[in-house]
């Protein structure tokens, strides 16, 4: 029982979802209007929307510091433990650099990107290189202050007359190519370049140097690629003209190497000019010591000395070797102590100082001071980042001298235990001629300077090398490019955008007026509100019934709640079925009801009494057509009022062409409630019973009026008109009260007005062909329904 009521509630369900999609579908010509409309739009969108290409580009940076060999292997293992890696650090290092202001304003000046030229069309411009571009602007005093802070838009055009120049400002300027003339932007001149002409209005924008910065940085994503120690950089950018695009990124790149390698000639320049420095004093030191060895042999006669004995010799050789390395080291550290004290600015590396330490610190201060100079391009030195390099540089400079002076200790305590054992070893050879100890004596002090000279040579040879042959700082793995197709707008996004638009304003349209339609529209309002049974559903028509064999939906509909009201009054003994039409409020149609169930119930051979009892507005009349009897013949009123008049002669046989009579209301009475209870109704009711099959009452609303309610116990079913579309549903109160509370007899709803063509939502659109007519009618399953409903309510069993 329990799995029947579930699968029966998801079939309601089911159902209740058809019929609410069949409320939309019957507007399916909005929605086919609105998704056409919307897909147009779509259409012509992507005809002249700005398409956007990405543009790829991606480089290897070049890292001279990195690890090789085994020192290379040792980086891959620290990695492996977990520990931090430089690479990452150099590579986001230069990523910044890309990134930075400063290498963009090389690459905007390099390009002349704060000019750029738009042919015009006839929907929108398209952007042009200056080299495509059939005219160049020319900016006569570049370097004036006003242009970092003005921006200029001019057209161009070209007529009959000549050549015009329009902006904001200036307005309308005639002028020749070649010649110069103001503008906001100072003294211009507009030149033509290549083979083309200007057909179209060519735009002219300038935009301040530091303006279009922003707009060119904003357009560039720069990222490190994702596997581990790689010093691969992946460019990426989007622009609706793929030519600028990958020139931009072609340029960018061009102007970081060539910014990388400027840095290293700077350190070359600055090594060169102090190997030359030094080499001047070396030189002259060498000169001093040639004469003196030159002096002494002139003086002494001297040509030739022959060496000490070996053993001796070998020893003051060792000895004197390695005092003479311990020198140079002291030269070098002397020199570069002087260095120190002279000032600012690089110091020299590569010397071939033993002292790694001493080394280090210098590559660490001079790359700081780089870092200081690119700094002084777009800071002042009064900013606090400069301040703060400043002060660490002058920390580095502090521990060098530090450094170098505790070298200097070192390296003298070691040349001091050298020259006691040279000592030692000399006073071996003081039997030997004193001539020959003078000669060792020059011969040494001219070695030591020609090694200094030498090496000093050496090294201004190969920093000279290193000038020349500076590599580039990184190598180009794919040059700028672009993809062949744009990237948006996406032609499948916006169809499917623009379907979707299509179909949700109709919907949304249709919704808020479903939604805020405050009318009863079918027979599921009734039944929400209160269980009351539904007779049946009185389409929509404008057709009016004639004749026995009419089978119009109208007829069909009349001759379905003949049906029902059958059942609901049950199989009687004896007397006619009386049968009161009411509503809630006037314009319902309860009188254009009452009066086609008279006429249905008479086609079918009965004899049928139809009573209008709305005495406060009677339309009887004027539906049947037969307006003339309200002034020769009695009504109700005049029967209720005139104890003399009996009921027959208030009777209208056959009015028009119609079987059945007719009782109509009669005058408008001023007290139609005190006389509707004078008892003398009851007696119209008795007369019909005795005479008539069914008699059957149009009422008045009983919404509005009282009168209805006062005569409803004389009726053996109440038909409760309820029009779609035109009662409001907050008045089913006052019919689910008459109901609830039984204020009317044996009340049953009829809806009326039902529009059968808007499908289950609030009709039911079924064809039935009779002949050779197309009947709108109910389905079988409806009125099934309907007659079940009653029988379920009452409890009867047809028999």
């Amino acid at each position: 029982m329990i799995n029947d009521m579930t699968i029966f509630a998801k079939k309601e369900s089911n159902m209740l979802l058809i019929q609410h999609l069949e409320k939309y579908f019957h507007y399916w010509k909005w929605f086919l209007m609105s998704i056409t409309i919307a897909l147009l739009v779509g259409f012509v969108y992507l005809r002249y929307a700005q398409q956007i290409y990405a543009i790829y580009a991606k480089i290897l940076l070049q890292d001279e510091k990195r690890a090789n060999g085994e020192m290379a292997g040792l980086a891959e293992l620290a990695n492996l433990a977990g520990r931090s890696s430089s690479s990452a650090a150099y590579v986001n290092d230069q990523m910044q650099v890309l990134q930075s202001r400063r290498i963009m304003r090389k690459v905007v000046e390099a390009n002349k990107f704060t000019i750029t030229y738009h042919s015009k069309g006839l929907i929108r411009m398209k952007e042009l290189l200056e080299k495509d571009s059939p005219l160049k602007l020319i900016l006569l005093n570049p370097n004036s202050s006003k242009l970092d802070s003005i921006s200029n838009q001019m057209i161009i055009s070209h007529g009959p007359s000549g050549y015009s120049y329009t902006d904001k400002i200036s307005k309308h300027i005639s002028f020749r190519l070649g010649e110069k003339f103001n503008s906001p932007l100072g003294e211009i001149m507009i030149l033509p370049q290549s083979n083309q002409l200007l057909t179209n209005d060519l735009i002219i924008q300038y935009i301040p140097r530091e303006v279009t910065v922003d707009i060119l940085r904003s357009y560039i994503s720069i990222q490190p690629n994702q596997e581990v120690q790689s010093f691969v950089v992946d460019f990426a950018m989007r622009h609706p003209n793929k030519e600028k695009g990958k020139l931009l990124l072609n340029s960018l790149i061009e102007q970081y190497n060539l910014d990388a390698i400027e840095d290293k000639i700077s350190v070359f320049k600055a090594t060169n000019k102090f190997i030359d420095s030094r080499l001047d004093i070396i030189a002259q030191n060498l000169q001093t010591a040639d004469s003196k060895m030159e002096k002494f042999k002139q003086q002494q006669g001297v040509l030739d000395v022959k060496l000490e004995a070996n053993e001796y010799n070998v020893a003051v050789s060792i000895n004197e070797k390695k005092a003479i390395e311990h020198e140079l080291q002291l030269q070098l550290l002397d020199m570069m102590e002087s260095e120190l004290n002279v000032g600012g600015g690089l110091l020299p590396t590569n010397l071939g100082l033993s002292d790694l330490g001493v080394q280090k610190q210098i590559e660490t201060y001079n790359n700081l001071y780089l870092e200081r100079l690119d700094l002084l391009k777009s800071a002042q030195e009064e900013s606090g980042v400069v301040k703060g390099i400043d002060v660490t540089l002058a920390e580095l400079k502090s521990n060098l001298h530090k450094s170098i002076k505790n070298q200097k200790e070192g390296v003298l305590a070691s040349s001091m235990v050298y020259r006691n054992q040279v000592s030692r070893f000399k006073n071996k050879f003081n039997s030997l001629p004193y001539n020959e100890r003078q000669f060792n004596n020059i011969h040494r002090e001219q070695k030591i300077v020609e090694s200094i000279y030498m090496f000093l040579l050496e090294k201004l040879e190969e920093n000279e090398i290193n000038l020349s042959a500076t590599p580039a700082n990184i190598k180009i793995i794919d040059e700028a490019y672009a993809t062949w197709r744009p990237i948006a707008p996406r032609r499948m996004y916006v169809y499917g955008f623009s379907l979707l638009i299509g179909f949700l304003v109709p919907f949304v349209c249709l919704y808020g007026k479903f939604y805020f339609d405050i009318k009863v529209k079918n027979r599921d309002d009734i039944e929400r509100m209160f269980s009351v049974p539904i007779l049946g559903e009185v389409p929509r028509s404008s057709h009016v019934i004639h004749e026995a064999n009419d089978r119009s939906s109208l007829a069909e509909s009349i001759r379905i709640l003949r049906t029902n009201i059958s059942y609901m009054v049950g199989r009687k003994n004896h007397g006619a079925e009386v049968i009161f039409v009411t509503s809630t409020i006037a314009g319902e149609g309860k009188s254009f009801v009452s009066t086609n169930l008279a006429k249905v119930y008479a086609m079918s051979g009965k004899k049928v009494l139809l009573i209008g009892a709305d005495i406060r507005s009677p339309k009887i009349l004027s539906y049947l057509g037969v307006s003339h009897f309200r002034h020769i013949h009695p009504g109700i009123t005049e029967y209720l009022v005139d104890k003399h008049l009996s009921v027959r002669e208030i009777i209208i046989k056959n009015p028009g062409h119609f079987n059945f009579d007719l009782i109509y209301s009669g005058k408008v009475a001023p007290n139609p409630s005190e006389l509707l209870i004078n008892g003398h109704f009851e007696d119209i009711i008795a007369y019909g019973k005795e005479h008539y099959d069914y008699i059957i009452v149009d009422t008045a609303p009983v919404g509005l009026v009282v009168d209805t309610q006062l005569i409803s116990k004389y009726a053996d079913i109440t038909v409760y008109v309820v029009r779609t579309n035109f009662l409001d549903k907050r008045l089913l109160t006052v019919p689910k009260e008459m109901f609830e509370k039984n204020k009317l007899h044996n009340m049953a709803v009829l809806l009326n007005d039902v529009d059968f063509n808007l499908g289950y939502g609030y009709g039911y659109g079924y064809g039935y062909g009779y002949g050779d007519q197309e009947v709108k009618i109910n389905s079988k399953n409806v009125v099934l329904k309907a007659v079940k409903g009653v029988l379920k309510k009452h409890k009867i069993t047809h028999q």
